[in-house]
């Protein structure tokens, strides 16, 4: 019996490690099998540090990562530009334009491909690629517009060359007769380079169209350049494109000749052509100006290239964009910029030189979901004129103060080249600051450059603005029948830098498109330190 007991104990014993063995076996050769089967290719996305900052949220890399996803692989040298993704040819499939430069190439135009899916093979392939007139990637506006006005797709492609020229090429979707007799997917229909500006001249289209039942007139384009047979450089030729049915392309029409602003043409070639004399023209707020000339206060935009930034005001609303890149062209400046708030969010902007008071400006918007839209900024606008605030005394007053200050805010010190520091329990804060006016209110406006904080360095502060409410003078003691102290209630009427007040009371304030706005936080008193 027990001889017998230890038999089975024992068989039972190789059984078990058998089992064992040929499961790790099978194991073993089934994930070798799997992986012989179904490789699994692993794909990157390099992202320059350019394209997201720093203090993007997930939400928002992940819905640019989206928008800049290209469905096929781009060839050697091929830098993505920009990308427009959508249903253009009515399959519920997603389809893509992507514009593209080649750096292997010298002078590389940008091209523009089309990628298709293939149900066939159930991939994403490029079926269709050309160049195009522009070469700036930094310049670019992608979209779609039924231009002709057969519901047919016409994708179009502004942009900037190296010549400064501005550009538009067209594109028009190719009939499935027509490709079905070996045509390309997509026929070039215009081709526009000039020294001035482009507009698509769009047209109301009846309400047959918009029911599907008729077609619609077709939209005109209108490019804009120097007339070089007039000696004023701001006169200039319009030249309008209409589209040819028998010849399926755009072809010119007219040239009309628009006079422009006499201005001092010295001054007209320190401006044009220079980007940073431009930059320095436009500086400051600048008000909407209707047809009829007159000046709308609830929307001007304010253009502030040293503190890179442009801020936009309408109403009640306030939207503030950095200024990342500019382009000079033949009346003034191409700029792109990025709202600090949404970073999905770009903007670029066409300025030109009307007068030496006044701009035009239109606004391209990173993503058009409605083409037919313009943007609401697009127009002329008037520079605000400065305005003297101290009867009498025709010289500007010197915004900066040298002296130092004890406050709750720590000891501050004013430089007399516009820079400060405050230093605040081993915290040091650095950057510049003004003293400026908004109507009769003085204002002192913080922007931190950079600060430490537990001895790390912070590149970006906070940017702080307050109101004078009040400046104390201390008048000397030889003084004749003068008081010892004087107040002067918000107004720079002794020079801060000559006479620096002994006493500076401040309020927190916010500015936004309704002026000032009191944060009650309390009086901050600067009292001058001995």
């Amino acid at each position: 019996m027990t001889l017998s007991l230890k038999k089975t104990f024992i068989g039972s014993f190789i059984l078990i490690i058998a089992g064992i063995a040929a499961f790790f076996l099978f194991q073993v050769s089934f994930s070798s099998k799997r992986k012989t089967e179904y490789p699994q290719a692993r794909i990157i996305i390099p992202i320059t540090q350019s394209a997201y900052s720093d203090d993007e949220n997930p939400a928002e890399q992940i819905a640019r990562m989206e928008l800049m996803t290209v469905k096929a692989p781009l060839g050697d040298g091929e830098i993505l530009a920009a990308l427009l993704n959508g249903d253009f040819d009515g399959d519920l499939y997603e389809e893509q334009f992507v514009a593209y430069r080649n750096l292997l190439e010298a002078e590389s135009p940008i091209y523009l491909s089309y990628i298709d899916y293939d149900q066939s093979t159930r991939q994403y392939n490029r079926v269709w690629t050309a160049a195009t007139a522009a070469s700036r990637p930094g310049t670019l506006s992608l979209y779609t517009q039924d231009l002709i006005g057969d519901r047919g797709s016409c994708v179009l492609l502004a942009g900037m060359n190296g010549l400064g020229e501005h550009t538009l090429t067209v594109f028009r979707k190719t009939q499935p007769a027509e490709i079905a007799r070996g045509e390309a997917p997509f026929r070039k229909i215009a081709e526009i380079r000039i020294d001035g500006s482009i507009v698509v001249r769009e047209v109301e289209r009846s309400q047959a169209y918009q029911l599907g039942m008729a077609s619609g007139q077709s939209f005109s384009i209108s490019a804009y350049g120097r007339d070089n047979n007039s000696s004023n450089l701001m006169d200039q030729i319009e030249i309008s494109y209409v589209y040819n049915e028998n010849t399926g392309l755009y072809e010119q029409n007219r040239i009309t000749r628009i006079p422009g602003t006499q201005i001092e043409q010295a001054r007209l070639r320190e401006l044009l052509g220079n980007a940073r004399a431009f930059e320095e023209f436009v500086t400051g707020l600048w008000y909407y100006s209707s047809p009829q000339g007159s000046l709308d206060s609830r929307q001007f935009i304010y253009f502030d290239p040293l503190s890179k930034e442009i801020i936009f005001y309408e109403d009640d609303t306030q939207q503030v964009f950095s200024w990342q890149t500019s382009y000079s062209t033949r009346y003034g400046l191409y700029v792109n910029s990025q709202n600090i708030s949404v970073s999905t969010l770009r903007r670029a902007i066409d300025i030109e030189l009307e007068s030496l008071e006044s701009i035009k400006v239109k606004v391209f918007e990173d993503v058009r979901l409605n083409i037919g839209v313009n943007a609401s900024w697009d127009g002329s606008y008037r520079k605000a004129a400065p305005e003297s605030r101290i009867i009498g005394d025709p010289a500007p007053q010197n915004p900066y103060i040298n002296a130092v200050y004890d406050s709750s805010l720590g000891k501050i010190r004013f430089y007399p080249d516009g820079n400060f520091e405050i230093s605040q329990g081993g915290n040091i804060r650095q950057g510049k600051y003004a003293f400026f006016y908004l109507d009769d209110d003085e204002l002192l406006e913080l922007r931190s450059m950079e600060y430490r904080m537990a001895g790390v360095q912070v590149s970006i502060g906070p940017r702080e603005i307050y109101l004078v409410e009040s400046a104390i003078f201390t008048i000397p003691e030889d003084a004749e029948d003068t008081p010892a102290e004087q107040p002067q209630n918000a107004g720079m009427q002794s020079n801060y830098l000559q006479n620096p007040p002994s006493i500076l009371n401040l309020s927190s304030i916010r500015l936004g498109a309704r002026g000032i706005q009191r944060l009650h936080e309390g009086i901050i008193t600067l009292t001058l330190a001995n």
